[in-house]
């Protein structure tokens, strides 16, 4: 299991768009991706669960990755929140 606190940079934070990129991301990898927000987990893989943690513009979150791939999809997750995720 890898982890990495990683602090959000977009304007408007996880709303439906870059939501949207953030789990296509984590879904294209095979380990479980999870983030810590305000002392809750929830699944990176659902769109649901980002839009429901309400993570805005300079929240901090910590990504959870456990399994085969979870480094790369650590570092590629890390990479997309800190490049906008498209924004």
């Amino acid at each position: 299991m890898v982890r990495q606190k990683v602090t959000i940079i977009n304007p408007t934070g996880l709303h439906l768009r870059p939501a949207g990129i953030f789990c296509n991301i984590a879904s294209s990898f095979k380990c479980k991706v999870t983030f810590e927000y305000d002392n809750t987990a929830a699944n990176a893989k659902s769109v649901l669960s980002v839009l429901g943690a309400c993570i805005k513009k300079g929240d901090e979150i910590e990504l959870v990755c456990e399994g085969e791939d979870e480094e790369a999809a650590l570092k590629a997750m890390v990479e997309a929140i800190e490049s906008g995720l498209g924004e």
